[in-house]
C-alpha cells in the first residue's frame, strides 16, 4: 500500500513511522524541514512543501497513491484547507485529523467520512486499521493478535456462526455483532453509529449491514479478510 502523511507532528510522525514498518511505502510531507529531517530516515520519502499551496500540491504522486492522511494538528485552519484541497483533487482515500467536535463536523460536512481523534485513538490502531484491507477499526493486544471490526460479508448474510465453523476454518473467534444507524449531524453531513448487540454464540445470526468484532492472530484475521476480498472479485 502506498500512503501519503500530511504534517509531521507527534500523530503524522508516528504513523508514517508504524505504516512503514509494516511494509508499506510511506511519503511524509511537511512545510517544517527540522520536521522532514528528523523522520527521513525510517520512512520511504519525506519532502518539505506547503500543502495548502495547490501548485505545490501537484508534485506529489497523489493518483498513485492509495491513501492520504491529513495529520496536521496544531493550524485548524491550514488542517481544513488540506482537506478541502486533497478533496477537490480527488485522492482515492481521504482521513483527517480533527482536534474538536466543531472541526469534526466542518470536515464531516465537507464529505470526508474518516475522521481521526489522536487524542483518542492511537497511531498504532490507526496504523493496524489501514494496514488491514476491509477493517472497520481495530484494537492491537500484541504484536501478534488484535480485536478487529469489519463488515459482515454478503456470503455471510443470514447464517449462523455455527454454520459459518469460522472458528475451525480461520481460527478466529466471533466476540459479538454490532447495528449500524445512519443520520444526519447539525449541518446535515451524513453519519453513522454503532450499537452492540451482546455476546456472540453458535447460534447468533449474521447480517450483511451489520459489523462483526474478531478475535485471532493477525495472520489468520488476514487471511479470513483476503478470503472475502477473493470471494467478490471471482463473483
Amino acid at each position: 500500500m502506498k500512503y501519503i502523511v500530511i504534517g509531521l507532528g507527534t500523530f503524522g510522525s508516528s504513523i508514517s513511522v508504524k505504516l512503514a514498518e509494516m511494509g508499506n511505502e510511506v511519503i511524509g510531507v511537511d512545510i517544517s524541514m527540522s520536521k522532514v529531517d528528523a523522520i527521513k530516515e525510517k520512512i520511504t520519502h519525506a519532502i518539505s512543501l506547503d500543502a495548502t499551496d495547490p501548485e505545490a500540491v501537484k508534485n506529489l504522486p497523489l493518483k498513485d497513491c492509495d491513501v492520504v492522511i491529513v495529520g496536521i494538528g496544531e493550524d485548524k485552519g491550514a488542517n481544513i484547507m488540506v482537506a478541502a484541497l486533497m478533496k477537490q483533487m480527488k485522492v482515492k482515500r481521504l482521513i483527517s485529523r480533527a482536534v474538536d467536535p466543531l472541526q469534526r463536523t466542518v470536515l464531516e460536512t465537507m464529505g470526508i467520512e474518516e475522521v481521526i481523534h489522536p487524542e483518542k485513538e492511537t497511531a498504532d490502531r490507526w496504523a493496524q486499521r489501514l494496514n488491514m484491507e476491509g477493517v472497520v477499526d481495530s484494537f492491537e493486544l500484541d504484536s501478534d493478535y488484535s480485536i478487529v471490526e469489519t463488515k459482515v460479508p454478503e456470503e455471510y448474510h443470514e447464517k449462523t456462526i455455527k454454520e459459518l465453523n469460522i472458528k475451525d476454518n480461520f481460527d478466529i473467534l466471533i466476540l459479538t455483532t454490532m447495528n449500524v444507524s445512519n443520520f444526519k449531524n447539525e449541518l446535515g453531513a451524513n453519519k453513522s453509529e454503532t450499537s452492540v448487540k451482546g455476546i456472540a454464540r453458535a447460534d447468533t445470526v449474521l447480517y450483511k449491514d451489520e459489523i462483526m468484532v474478531l478475535y485471532g492472530h493477525n495472520r489468520d484475521i488476514r487471511n479470513l479478510l483476503e478470503e472475502h476480498k477473493n470471494f467478490k472479485e471471482r463473483m
